[in-house]
């Protein structure tokens, strides 16, 4: 069967390598009786790997069955498993099969393997090796022919190391590891997941599907998603039921993440989820930028207003930059010679054109023909702000929502910073 027969299968949606040696392994592994350890992070779909090793088997046919061992109290853990007798302990009124006899012919699960206590290791170790197991309250031996796949979220070798897992059971359990990749290692296909997601939820619910808007998709690439794929999937339904809009902007997508840091390189919080801005919400990545930028303005055109207070005093400086060759970026003033003091601050203004940053207070520190100086500047966002909400909406003929799509925000926003700014249009 080739690996993409596998993934139409069992709904598998992804075509990075890591995501198909994974299959790989799995595919080839099922046909033998050899025990499997599936690693990868929570939310990565470590069972639905093993029901493909058990669905590609010889054993298909017989019963399958998925274990959290972390549920299931340490008390009961071994009675769960293996079994018990009428009056192995309070309460044990009756005699019960265990998983690992009931599952006979078949395949069991053990999730969150790491979780077992050391007293059910032991016994788990014993059926690896030898099919054997006891029940609770028996002295009596009893076969059983179950294949083991197990799985965990957490480093075994560290477990090991604490004495908090036993090394040959490890090593027994792990005759093939399957290592599953986190959402983060094949970015590539988060968007084909989200837009499935989407698509399933909009059959479910009865509405249009949503769609992400081009910086939206951007975003959730380089999100970390610390849930992988069941974050992902959740994050979708949550769009899907309570936004009206079917088209998500990146605000609106923000919104629906948790705050914590991104691996990537965009920003879709602050880290610390602490800072807010002056209408009382979170600033948003935007936000953050033109405020570094707005500020790194502020500084260039405070050192130019003292350059040229230098110059104005100490003429003979010019002379002896135009020596040294100083420039001040890439297309920056131009201390040759053959451009004045003002035609150089004018030169230096055109490396940084105002378009590519919206929402930069507009400045200039030009001097004039006569040798003078002035600097005019405006550092208030809102401001520009209420300027271009103002040219938006008239833009638009008062229509909010085309606004609010064009400025890259949300309509409730839009509207909050209309009603904040009492902006008439």
């Amino acid at each position: 069967m080739q690996i993409q027969d596998i993934k139409n299968r069992f709904g598998i949606i992804g075509s990075s390598g890591s995501l198909d040696r994974a299959l790989e392994i799995a595919q080839q592994v099922a046909s033998t009786n050899l025990s499997v350890l599936i690693t990868g992070e929570s939310g990565v779909g470590k069972e639905v790997f093993s029901k493909i090793i058990h669905q590609l088997s010889a054993r298909k046919h017989g019963p399958f069955i998925a274990v959290n061992c972390g549920a299931i109290p340490e008390g009961t853990i071994d009675s769960e498993l293996f079994g018990h007798e009428k009056g192995a302990f309070t309460g044990a009124s009756e005699s019960r099969k265990g998983y690992f006899e009931g599952v006979n012919g078949g395949t069991i699960f053990l999730d969150e393997v790491a979780d077992l206590p050391h007293q059910t290791q032991v016994r788990l170790l014993r059926v690896l090796e030898t099919g054997e197991f006891i029940r609770v309250g028996s002295s009596k031996v009893q076969k059983t022919d179950v294949r083991v796949v197990a799985a965990t979220n957490i480093n075994m070798q560290d477990a090991i190391r604490k004495g908090k897992f036993r090394e040959d059971l490890f090593y027994r359990l792990n005759t093939v590891p399957i290592r599953i990749p986190s959402l983060r290692e094949r970015a590539e296909d988060i968007p084909l997941l989200f837009r499935k997601f989407a698509a399933d939820f909009a059959e479910t619910y009865k509405m249009p599907s949503i769609r992400l808007m081009p910086e939206a998709i951007e975003q959730i690439k380089a999100y970390a998603w610390p849930g992988n794929v069941r974050q992902l999937k959740n994050v979708a339904e949550q769009i899907s039921v309570l936004e009206h809009d079917r088209e998500i902007a990146l605000p609106t997508l923000i919104s629906y993440l948790p705050q914590i840091e991104a691996s990537g390189p965009a920003m879709p919080i602050l880290a610390s989820g602490s800072e807010s801005n002056a209408s009382g919400g979170v600033f948003s990545d935007r936000e953050v930028l033109y405020s570094i930028l707005v500020e790194m303005r502020k500084e260039l055109n405070d050192l130019k207003g003292v350059v040229y207070a230098i110059l104005q005093q100490h003429p003979e400086l010019a002379s002896q930059l135009a020596e040294v060759g100083v420039r001040s970026g890439a297309q920056a003033a131009d201390w040759n010679g053959q451009k004045t003091l003002p035609q150089a601050a004018e030169s230096w203004e055109n490396a940084f054109p105002e378009q590519d940053v919206a929402l930069i207070p507009k400045e200039r520190a030009l001097a004039n023909s006569a040798g003078s100086h002035s600097v005019e500047e405006s550092l208030s966002l809102q401001e520009q702000e209420m300027e271009l909400i103002s040219k938006a909406l008239k833009k638009h003929r008062g229509k909010r929502k085309n606004a609010a799509r064009e400025l890259g925000i949300s309509e409730r926003t839009l509207y909050r910073k209309i009603k904040e700014f009492g902006i008439k249009y």
